[in-house]
């Protein structure tokens, strides 16, 4: 099972973008059930403020709702995960206080096998299995064409 970041639910959604028929794919493979997927409360949250901002809340929380439906169950970030992910944020520069965080849950889950995300700054992590929707084998990787 794979951990789907903020990036690729917004770009699945978005506007016309490079990124955007990737992240389709690897949602509808999720709704289709040829990929594993599931994701965190947090990232959620953060996909609604940042959908809401662009496009109202109303269709924030719509989608929002729907993200939570289709990759259920979501992952719990729990205080260790915050305390190795505040090491990660103090080891690589790159890497913000949220994606430290999510980075240390999807490291602490054994089941789970990577992070699809479009932040590059995921790759710099030891143990990390990052994908990135811009990798042009990036659906391959998923085991999805």
């Amino acid at each position: 099972m794979i951990v789907i970041d903020t990036t690729v639910l917004v770009y699945a959604v978005g506007v016309e973008h490079p990124l955007r028929d990737t992240c389709r794919a690897i949602i509808a493979a999720v709704g289709e059930s040829r990929l594993a997927a599931t994701t965190t409360v947090e990232v959620l949250q953060e996909f609604t403020h940042v959908r809401a901002r662009r496009r109202g809340r109303d269709d924030a929380v719509v989608l929002a709702g729907r993200y939570a439906t289709l990759l259920s169950p979501l992952i719990s970030v729990d205080a260790d995960d915050f305390s190795r992910g505040m090491r990660l944020f103090t080891e690589h520069e790159s890497l913000g206080a949220f994606d430290a965080v999510l980075a240390a849950a999807v490291l602490r889950h054994s089941h789970l096998t990577g992070l699809v995300s479009a932040d590059g700054a995921f790759r710099d992590i030891n143990g990390l299995r990052h994908i990135d929707p811009a990798d042009p084998e990036a659906l391959n990787h998923l085991g999805i064409d």
